[in-house]
């Protein structure tokens, strides 16, 4: 037998098969080619074939996170927005409408108004305080689904979304939910009736502001097949890396949503008192709109809040923010670290402006100690009185 040549060896090198030693996370497999034992195996479907479709780190991460979800089955997606505009395209199709709460995400508002549109799918947006049955009112033949927010983005409107879910099924209209803010620990969807869950799992199972990725998590086997045909069509894949890094953060999300809740209404009560606050916008806080439907749905509170401040021009809105220095500014949130924006500018592209008197300041409530952050906080408002 004529002995291999050293390109040949070099190839096969350390490729021997061998049982690896068991570690608390998954081995991180780095592969877009995924080998078979035998040529029938090659276009056996129930076999992984390519890398593209996950192995080790992504299979753990969706095994987990369906756990968290209280789902059949999770899929992953590169990240938060392409898991929300992954989802949506996964069930609708030319000639559908899509009902969306006026609170949505703006990049997903985008998504509804320039990508749809232009593949012939209506998106009609309703008041994110609507009643149920005020939103299955604009409900037509069309309609395939609703879209919800729960609390709305930047102004933490809190919607019914077991009623809503349950009038949508009795109509034959599906429901989606942005579920970031539960990051499916501190509210099940799935469990009140939403077919398909979603979060960005950027923000808090994350939770360190260094890695992109989304999830969407279904009940209904059909959904799940949905998703599917989605991330096959369409090619979304996430790294191994990155799995592996969300599983991390995974293992202490109770804990860091524990402390960034508990603190978020710390600070929430506190900023309640001080006169140069209106109101607080947080619905885990007695008294805040929303109160009442949070309190029965959920287990818990996210660290992501907003506050109206009194009337006040732009430049004392900006003197507020530039005197923090525990919060950084930025759009994010969800990670270990605090963070604050003028949420107005953001409200232009709404169906309905919000109809606040004071600018709206969104924080979002890292680890850092609570009584740091009323000091620094106090210190914004001192900037903000004394710029008009």
């Amino acid at each position: 037998m004529t002995a291999e040549h050293e390109a040949t060896r070099l190839i096969r090198a350390g490729n021997a098969r061998r049982e690896l030693p068991r570690t608390v996370g998954p081995p991180i497999q780095r592969g877009s080619t995924v080998l078979v034992d035998r040529a029938a195996d090659l276009y056996d479907e129930r076999k992984p074939t390519y890398g593209r479709a996950g192995l080790a780190a992504q299979e753990a991460l969706m095994s987990a996170l369906s756990e968290l979800e209280s789902a059949s089955a999770v899929r992953l997606f590169p990240s938060g927005l392409a898991a929300l505009t992954g989802a949506i395209l996964a069930v609708v199709q030319a000639g559908d409408e899509v009902l969306v709460t006026d609170a949505v995400y703006k990049p997903t508002r985008r998504f509804c108004d320039r990508v749809l549109a232009r593949f012939g799918v209506r998106t009609r947006y309703f008041a994110p305080d609507a009643a149920p049955d005020e939103v299955m009112s604009l409900a037509s033949p069309a309609t395939r689904l609703v879209v919800l927010e729960s609390p709305g983005s930047l102004t933490f409107e809190m919607q019914d979304v077991p009623a809503i879910a349950r009038l949508a099924r009795h109509h034959g209209i599906l429901t989606l939910i942005d579920n970031t803010w539960g990051a499916g620990l501190i509210f099940k969807p799935l469990a009140h009736g939403v077919d398909l869950s979603v979060q960005a799992l950027t923000k808090y199972v994350g939770g360190h502001s260094d890695v992109f990725m989304g999830s969407a998590a279904a009940a209904a086997p059909a959904m799940v097949e949905a998703l599917d045909r989605a991330i096959l069509d369409f090619g979304w894949a996430v790294s191994p890396d990155e799995a592996y890094l969300m599983l991390r953060g995974l293992r202490t999300l109770p804990t860091r949503m524990e402390r960034c809740g508990s603190s978020s209404l710390q600070l929430a009560a506190w900023l309640a008192q001080q006169p140069e606050v209106a109101r607080v916008l947080h619905p885990a806080l007695p008294g805040a709109p929303g109160h009442d439907i949070w309190r029965r749905d959920y287990v818990g509170t996210a660290g992501l809040f907003a506050i109206e401040l009194r009337p006040a021009p732009g430049p004392a809105v900006d003197a507020f923010l530039d005197a923090l220095t525990h919060f950084g500014l930025g759009f994010s949130w969800g990670g270990f670290e605090s963070l604050a924006l003028n949420a107005d500018p953001q409200f232009e592209v709404r169906s309905r402006k919000p109809a606040f008197a004071g600018p709206i300041v969104r924080l979002n409530v890292g680890l850092e100690d609570p009584g740091d952050l009323i000091t620094d906080l106090r210190r914004g408002l001192d900037a903000f009185a004394g710029a008009h």
